[in-house]
């Protein structure tokens, strides 16, 4: 039944590949050039299987399937399309593929749906680009701050505004909170997206059925401020180290991630880029400065409460032993959501129908259903197993396992 769906979806993947390929990896910028490639790849094989398009003031992307009552709260299903800098080619664009495949195969079997189904290709996941998370879902329900307009994308120094602008979308619009989407049209969301870590491969299981995903606090631009001073002429009790005090937070870090585990508690610390200052450091200085960021997730809000009020703790220790001062800059972050229970068990039980291996599991990584979800839709995720990891080159997903997630996917949707 979905053989030339898969088909299908699989010629995209390499279209996407062989037009977004960024030695070593893919590269697909959000409001840039690989993002408008995908996004017009999509719109033409939208038009091919004959659904109708629309793109809100943002430029998200959604064209849809009419089922038999129009009336009804529809179906969306939809993940992003961007990738970070050298990236993989797999990371959001499975989701948007597997929509399409499921449309093809409906065609193909000359099937329509009771309720209207919604393929929607999200714009700007990956805040690698714009330091704002899940912008591009957040602007479909008119819940993007006005500031965030005035951020610059990472390679360009433009703002978001001008990069919208350019492309002929409406950022007055998104400033002033237009809304797109309204959570009550809004049947459900369905994202499919490639599994970010090693859970599914090492369980030998094709399939995850997400029960929350990790909120997060972020300081992208923090530092650590000391004092130069000669790595001879200075004794060990007049030094300001920046680095010895960097690594002393580290350390602290690790002793509260150890009693968050004690407790039962699940959560993420990681230091994602530490540098010292290239204009000023030498072989043989003390290091006055050292730059940091800091992204910590967690599906509970206490647990990401009790670690930031654990981070200032520490701090304050160790700026007065070590006579430095930290300076963590602007945080940023994103809440936590707890994903519908009765879609989730929807689809447990088309999974164990259909014979298709299926675990639930928590998300570590943030996704765009996660907006979903806090607006009162009822949203599901699906996890393919993926065998190198996410945000590298040497991302990846076997086909037949893409094909269970569009199998399931079918088999949710005929349901209901």
């Amino acid at each position: 039944m979905i053989a030339h769906a898969i088909r299908l979806a699989e010629a995209l993947f390499e279209e996407l590949r062989a037009h977004t390929t960024d030695a070593p990896g893919i590269t697909r910028a959000a409001y840039g050039e690989g993002e408008e490639f995908a996004h017009a790849l999509v719109r033409r094989v939208g038009a091919e299987l004959g659904l109708s398009e629309a793109v809100d003031a943002a430029g998200n992307l959604y064209l849809t399937l009419p089922g038999t009552d129009p009336s009804l709260p529809r179906w969306i299903i939809g993940s992003h399309i961007d990738s970070v800098p050298h990236g993989g080619n797999y990371d959001g664009a499975a989701g948007v593929l597997a929509g399409l495949a499921v449309v093809k195969a409906l065609r193909d079997t000359g099937r329509t749906p009771v309720r209207d189904l919604t393929v929607m290709v999200i714009r700007a996941e990956e805040s690698t680009w714009f330091p704002v998370s899940y912008l591009g879902s957040r602007a479909a329900f008119g819940l993007l701050p006005p500031e965030a307009l005035e951020t610059v994308r990472a390679d360009t120094g433009q703002t978001l505004r001008a990069h919208m602008a350019a492309l002929g979308f409406d950022p007055e619009a998104v400033e002033a909170g237009t809304a797109y989407l309204d959570p009550a049209y809004i049947h459900g969301f369905i994202e499919v997206h490639i599994e970010q870590g090693p859970v599914l491969e090492r369980e030998d299981v094709p399939l995850g059925l997400v029960t929350g995903i990790a909120g997060s606090f972020r300081y992208r631009k923090a530092r650590c401020l000391g004092a130069y001073g000669h790595s001879g002429a200075v004794p060990r009790a007049y030094r300001q180290d920046s680095v010895v005090a960097f690594a002393d937070l580290v350390a602290a870090l690790e002793t509260s991630w150890d009693g968050l585990e004690r407790d039962g508690l699940r959560a993420t610390l990681t230091f994602g880029e530490v540098g010292t200052d290239t204009a000023q450091h030498a072989f043989s200085k003390v290091p006055g400065e050292i730059g940091f960021c800091l992204d910590v997730r967690s599906e509970s809000p206490a647990v990401l409460a009790r670690l930031h009020d654990e981070l200032m703790a520490h701090a304050a220790v160790i700026a007065q032993r070590r006579g430095v001062r930290f300076d963590f800059g602007q945080k940023t972050g994103s809440a936590p959501a707890m994903l519908d229970a009765a879609l989730r068990s929807q689809l447990v039980a088309a999974a164990a129908s259909e014979g298709i291996g299926a675990v639930e599991m928590p998300s570590g990584a943030g996704h765009d259903t996660s907006v979903f979800a806090n607006r009162g839709v009822p949203a599901a995720l699906i996890f393919v197993r993926n065998q190198n990891g996410s945000h590298n080159p040497d991302e990846a997903m076997r086909i037949e396992d893409f094909a269970q997630a569009v199998r399931l996917l079918l088999a949710a949707l005929l349901a209901d």
